[in-house]
């Protein structure tokens, strides 16, 4: 039998003044530069809890030049926001329209190929090599975002030109211009803001030579693409998917993996004799389907070749930065990153929310992170955060950010220790790069 239990207002009232009395008083303060320590000599500056990186060496806290300080973590996805490469289409044509696809046609295509791309980043796959390897298949943390001129109205991000000096692509031979930024100049928009894709048919004389391979093929030109395929023979625009994100690859530093050193052990060199699986004896376990070689799919990134990505866009004297949307210059507290475990920041970071540590939370930062306009990093008491010899904390954006708010709770206070000489910048409550040792 149970009996209910009733306690009468009185006594509740009472109760709760003697929690609140008993609860340790919770404060917060914007630190100063006085307010910084340094790192006890006793505490072990090894702040990365025993990872290594792909040379067996430690990761320390001086890794932000490391590609896999860069790589998602895929217990804290979320320390990795998503990168939006703005882009936008060119259909090239002659002025009759004959050697390209009509305009409906290529809107229509130019949106499915859109939804594939975003497919493929959204769906990284397994390398095929070298055969029963056991790389990680990480999140790639990369979508593309068509993007219209706003000074245009009614503007889509999809354009048709039509110039019979301009319209083709010609691999080889005296007339050649792969690399001839002509089109690029002429046609362009927001080129300092938006990546370029030139979609180009092949020059029809090239067409009729029996010499001239006239496959799915492009080029990267820092801040624009030039794509030339016989358009009006592929029937599934996924199926150039591969070929742009290969070229993308290139504009934010990939190189081709199967006979050089491309900075990346997870890449392996192989003769590059199979296209896919099946063409030849053998092929089932020699083809790739690694996005940076040529091969059917394209379809794979290592996690070597992600971080090396992620490292580019995050450098700041980087053109192709300037490509991306930059999504971390205006606060959105729901991207608010809580930590509450261990963690080390060693590459750099564009923080899109705040950053809080938690009760038992520890971070250490090692590199550049920039906090967004009106954002704040807020320690909790019992929570530490660890500012590296390399650290950066400024606002990528030209604002101002509101600084380090430590809490004090009781006899318990959130900690904040450097080490080295980390640099503090852009914030609006007196902290600095005046640390007193």
């Amino acid at each position: 039998m149970f009996r209910s239990l009733l306690i009468s207002p009185a006594a509740a009232l009472v109760a709760s003044l003697l929690f609140l009395t008993c609860s340790p008083k919770s404060t917060w303060k914007y630190l100063r530069s006085e307010d910084l320590k340094a790192v006890p000599a006793s505490y072990d500056q090894t702040a990365d809890n025993g990872r290594i990186n792909g040379q067996g060496r430690p990761l320390t806290t001086g890794a932000c030049n490391l590609y896999e300080a860069f790589e998602p973590d895929t217990n804290h996805l979320d320390h990795t926001p998503i990168r939006y490469i703005r882009i936008n289409f060119h259909w090239m044509n002659s002025v009759d329209g004959a050697q390209n696809l009509k305009e409906d046609e290529a809107r229509k295509f130019t949106l499915e190929l859109y939804k594939a791309l975003n497919y493929s980043m959204e769906n990284n796959k397994k390398m095929w090599l070298p055969n029963g390897n056991n790389t990680p298949c990480l999140p790639i943390r990369i979508k593309y975002q068509l993007t219209p001129d706003p000074t245009r109205p009614g503007d889509d991000g999809i354009y048709f030109h039509y110039d019979d000096k301009l319209y083709f692509y010609v691999t080889r031979g005296r007339n050649r211009n792969l690399y001839s930024r002509d089109v690029i100049e002429k046609y362009g928009v927001q080129p300092d803001s938006v990546l370029n894709i030139f979609m180009m048919p092949h020059h029809p004389d090239s067409l009729k030579s029996e010499t001239y391979s006239a496959y799915n093929t492009g080029v990267a030109l820092t801040n624009a693409m030039k794509l030339a395929a016989k358009w009006f023979e592929i029937k599934n625009p996924w199926d150039f998917r591969g070929v742009l994100n290969h070229e993308t690859g290139h504009i934010y530093g990939l190189s081709h993996t199967w006979a050089y050193n491309d900075g990346c052990d997870d890449t392996p060199q192989h003769p590059q004799d199979c296209y896919s699986r099946g063409q030849y004896p053998g092929c089932d376990t020699m083809t790739s389907n690694n996005v940076m070689d040529y091969n059917a799919q394209q379809l794979a990134f290592t996690p070597c070749q992600i971080g090396k990505i992620h490292q580019r866009m995050a450098a700041l004297n980087a053109r192709q930065r300037g490509l991306l949307a930059p999504t971390w210059c205006k606060l959105d507290e729901t991207k608010t990153i809580v930590i509450r475990d261990t963690v080390a920041w060693l590459g750099a970071k564009d923080l899109e929310g705040n950053l809080v540590i938690e009760n038992g939370g520890s971070l250490t930062i090692g590199c550049r992170v920039s906090v967004p306009p009106g954002g704040r990093i807020s320690v909790h008491a019992g929570g530490t955060l660890i500012l590296g010899e390399y650290a950066h904390l400024h606002n990528a954006c030209g604002g101002r950010w509101k600084g380090i708010e430590v809490e004090q709770s009781g006899e318990l206070s959130g900690v904040v220790l450097t080490g080295g000489d980390p640099r503090i910048e852009d914030t609006d409550n007196g902290l600095s790069s005046a640390i007193k040792k």
